[in-house]
C-alpha cells in the first residue's frame, strides 16, 4: 500500500511541509521541524493549533466548540490536531499571521 504525501503551504510565510494520508496537520508540521503551526495539548482541547484552510480538501475529527464554532468550521477554520488532508492544502496559521484569531 502506498502512502500519499500532500503538500501543505502556509500562505503567509510561504513555508511548506509534507503530510501523509491519515496524519494530522499538526503532527506533520511538528515532524517537519518548521514550527508553522503552534503546538498545545495535541488533543483538540486547547485551541493553540487553530488554523484556516484556504484551499484544498480535508477531513476533521471532533473539535472543541469552545475553540471552533460550527460557523467557523464551515468557513474552514479548524484545529490542526484534528485535521487530515485529502489533497494538497493552503493554510493560514495564527503562528505566522499576527492578525489571525
Amino acid at each position: 500500500m502506498q502512502n500519499f504525501e500532500h503538500l501543505v503551504t502556509d500562505v503567509t510565510s510561504q513555508e511548506s511541509f509534507c503530510c501523509l494520508d491519515g496524519e494530522t496537520l499538526l503532527n506533520a508540521s511538528v515532524r517537519s521541524g518548521k514550527n508553522i503551526i503552534p503546538v498545545g495539548c495535541r488533543n483538540g482541547g486547547c485551541g493553540m493549533c487553530k488554523i484556516e484552510i484556504v484551499g484544498g480538501d480535508y477531513r476533521t475529527g471532533k473539535m472543541s466548540r469552545a475553540h471552533v464554532t460550527e460557523q467557523e468550521e464551515g468557513q474552514g477554520i479548524v484545529l490542526a490536531c484534528r485535521t487530515m488532508p485529502g489533497s494538497s492544502l493552503e493554510i493560514r496559521s495564527k503562528g505566522t499571521s499576527p492578525g489571525f484569531n
